[in-house]
This record gives C-alpha cells, sequence and structure tokens, in this order.
C-alpha cells in the first residue's frame, strides 16, 4: 500500500492516551476481584458445582466473542464510540459487582454474561478511541500502554480481593468491585472528551455494517491467520496454573503450598506481561508489529516446552516468565496490526472480528487441551499448543511476508488525525 505524507508527530502520552489505560487498568482490577473469589463463591455460598462454574465462564467468554463482533459495526460512527465506551465500562462494573447479592447459581450466570456482554460491545470502541488519539509514529506504543494497564489490574485485583475477604466476607468484597468499575468509566470519559476534540465536527455517520467485502480486498483474512493460530494455542492461564501446581508438588512440598507458590508465579506472570506490553508497543513503533507477534510465538514455544518437561521449581520459573512476555507482546502486536494495517473507515468492524478471533481461538485452544490433558497426558496437551504456535509463525511468514518494518500505511485515512 501506498504510504500517506507525513504529518507533524505529537504527543502520544496524552491525557486521552492516559486515561484508556486507566480505564483498563480500573476495570480489570474489579472484574479480577470478583474472578479470583467466585469459584468459591459459586460452590461454598451458592452451593455449585465445578460444572456450574465452568459452565458459566465457558457461555460468558463465548458470548464475549459474539458481542465485540457486534462491537466493530457499532463503533464506526465516531459520535458513538464515547457512548457505547463509557456504558460498557458502567454496565460491566454494575453486573459484576451486583453478582454479590445473588442467592442462586443460575443468576450469578445472567449477570456474568451481561458483564461480559459489555466488555465485549466497548472493546472495538476503546480500541479505536486508542486510534483517534494518536498517529501512526506511535500507535504500538499506546495499545502498549492500553494492556500493560489491563495486567497491572490483573495483578491489583486479586491482590483487593485477598485483602478485602477477610475484613469484609465474600458478598461485601464482590459488591466493592463496583468503585473501580466506576473509576474506569470516568476514566475513559477523559479519552472520549480528548478524542471527540481532535474529530471533525462533520464527521460521516455510517451505515451499520460488517463491511465484509472491505475488510476481504484490505487484507483482513491475511492479517487475521497467525492470530488465528497463535490464538488456538493460546491456553487459559488456570491451566498453567495447574500444570504448575503439579510439577511443584514435591514429598516436601504438599500440594497447598504447591498450589500458592503457582499463584503467586502466576501474579509474577502477569508483572511481566504488564512490562512487555509496553516493551512490545516500543517495538511495534521501531520495528512494525510483524516482529513483535513473531517474538510472542516464540517465546511460547519455549514456555510451553518447559511445562511440558517440567523441570521443577525452575522450569515453573521460565514457563510463567515467557508465557507472560508472550501475552504481553501478542495482544499489544495483534491490536496494533489492525490499527496500522486497516483503514478507518473499516477498522472498527476489523477490531470486533479480531476480538471473535480470539475468543474462538481460546475456548478452542482450552477445550482441546483440557481433553488431551485428561485422556493422554499434561505434555501432549502442551505439545499440542506448542504446534499451534508454531503453526503462527508459518502462518506469519506465508500471509505476512517482508521485512521486520513498519507496516505501510493504508489509504483513506483523510479523517484521522495521521
Amino acid at each position: 500500500m501506498p504510504n500517506e505524507p507525513k504529518q507533524p508527530a505529537h504527543p502520544w502520552l496524552t491525557p486521552g492516551t492516559v486515561g484508556v489505560s486507566a480505564a483498563s487498568l480500573c476495570s480489570d482490577a474489579g472484574h479480577e476481584m470478583v474472578t479470583s473469589l467466585l469459584p468459591g463463591f459459586v460452590t461454598g455460598i451458592l452451593g455449585g458445582g465445578a460444572a456450574a462454574l465452568a459452565a458459566i465462564e465457558g457461555v460468558a467468554d463465548a458470548l464475549t466473542g459474539l458481542s465485540k463482533l457486534a462491537g466493530g459495526p457499532l463503533a464506526a460512527q465516531p459520535q458513538r464510540r464515547g457512548q457505547l465506551a463509557r456504558g460498557g465500562y458502567v454496565v460491566t462494573a454494575a453486573a459484576t459487582a451486583a453478582i454479590g447479592l445473588t442467592t442462586a447459581v443460575w443468576q450469578v450466570a445472567i449477570l456474568r454474561s451481561v458483564a461480559w456482554v459489555s466488555r465485549g460491545l466497548r472493546s472495538p470502541s476503546r480500541d479505536m478511541l486508542l486510534t483517534d488519539l494518536t498517529d501512526r509514529q506511535s500507535v504500538g506504543r499506546a495499545f502498549g500502554l492500553e494492556r500493560m494497564g489491563d495486567n497491572v489490574g490483573a495483578i491489583i485485583g486479586p491482590l483487593l480481593a485477598s485483602a478485602l475477604v477477610g475484613l469484609l466476607g465474600l458478598r461485601w468484597t464482590i459488591l466493592m468491585a463496583l468503585i473501580p468499575g466506576v473509576l474506569a468509566a470516568l476514566a475513559i470519559s477523559v479519552a472520549v472528551r480528548e478524542a471527540r476534540a481532535s474529530l471533525s465536527a462533520t464527521a460521516d455517520r455510517r451505515r451499520l455494517s460488517l463491511n465484509v467485502k472491505a475488510l476481504w480486498q484490505q487484507g483482513l483474512a491475511k492479517v487475521l491467520a497467525p492470530m488465528f493460530c497463535f490464538e488456538m494455542g493460546n491456553l487459559a492461564t488456570t491451566l498453567l496454573i495447574l500444570r504448575a501446581s503439579g510439577i511443584l508438588t514435591t514429598p516436601g512440598r504438599p500440594a497447598s503450598a504447591a498450589a500458592s507458590l503457582a499463584i503467586l508465579l502466576y501474579a509474577g506472570h502477569n508483572a511481566i506481561a504488564a512490562l512487555m506490553s509496553l516493551a512490545g508497543g516500543v517495538l511495534v513503533d521501531a520495528r512494525g508489529p510483524r516482529l513483535v507477534f513473531g517474538l510472542a510465538a516464540s517465546s511460547y514455544i519455549v514456555a510451553y516446552a518447559a511445562f511440558a518437561i517440567g523441570g521443577g521449581l525452575t522450569g515453573v520459573i521460565v514457563g510463567f516468565a515467557l508465557a507472560g512476555a508472550g501475552i504481553g507482546l501478542a495482544e499489544t502486536a495483534e491490536s496494533a496490526t489492525v490499527a496500522l494495517r486497516i483503514t478507518q473507515s473499516v477498522r472498527s468492524q476489523a477490531f470486533g472480528l479480531l476480538g471473535l478471533t480470539k475468543a474462538v481461538g481460546d475456548i478452542g485452544a482450552t477445550v482441546v487441551a483440557g481433553i488431551l490433558w485428561s485422556v493422554i497426558s499434561p505434555h501432549v496437551a502442551f505439545a499440542y499448543a506448542g504446534a499451534w504456535m508454531l503453526l503462527a509463525l508459518v502462518a506469519l511468514q506465508v500471509f505476512l511476508p517482508g521485512r521486520f518494518e513498519s507496516a505501510a500505511a493504508p489509504d483513506g485515512d483523510s479523517e484521522e488525525r495521521r
């Protein structure tokens, strides 16, 4: 694609980009508070079983993918993005906190689904706000900062839950998740105001459509191919924790102590993911998202090998560290690739399809790996996931060949601040 005329660079670290990152941090902290307490609440307070918990999470994850697909066309109109983003954060917070008032498992299922649908609907709008607030030379850092906020929230949430549950109990701690959710809505409002000021007052109203033809012509299928392979190998972190707990259980370390150590190392995984999200964004702006995505898949291949082989505490540390680096790099590279390679007119729809791809891949990865784990062995499950990561590298070379450099700018972005 031909390059656009260069525009004067403007600062990328603005109140708006910080607001988006703060919104992701606060929102993730809120729902991770509840996620960490949900197993005990469903099974201990409401009397549900593991099957009920799995069904709640499985349905919610599936609805997230579908709602991201729907959120893409909705976010195509610039004036609507702010409403969708703010409303999504508010509804996610309210539905998540309301779980503390439930008295039956089916009520939890409904509220969790409402929260995750709202979370999915808002995602393309949030991503489009970031592209409205940045230029092409800084889009990687902007998405890296947002992903960093999300990963830091994943650390803060469980820590808050652990500190509050002993003081307030399960129900009140879940209700307290409303506070970071409201803060998230306030933070995203800063970004909405800044983005609105940067857009033309006469921005066009676009018809609600997925625009499949335009997306196909711009090569979105090729862009998503390596990402789909990656997500098909992106195992749920619960499986990493389960494997780590098994490896760390020794005659001198009982299962309870091994589980506690595994959770601590998982917190380290999230910390590394946060750092690598921002580092990956800087590298995206310097060398392009293709290199960063390739490093992410390579990190996972080695991480899964470490989990498959075992190797005691050292192997688990290596596995968690590289998996954290991999997810931090990958999430930044995926969003930046769409932002850089797809024109503004259909970019929101592309973000929606990226969300659906990730959701479908994540569910497929965990389901298949779980069956292989149960029927054969965890070694085979991790080998299966590693094979998908290797295939992602192959797909990257086949569908997105070329040097590791910044993506060419697409045509048709005259209405953007680029």
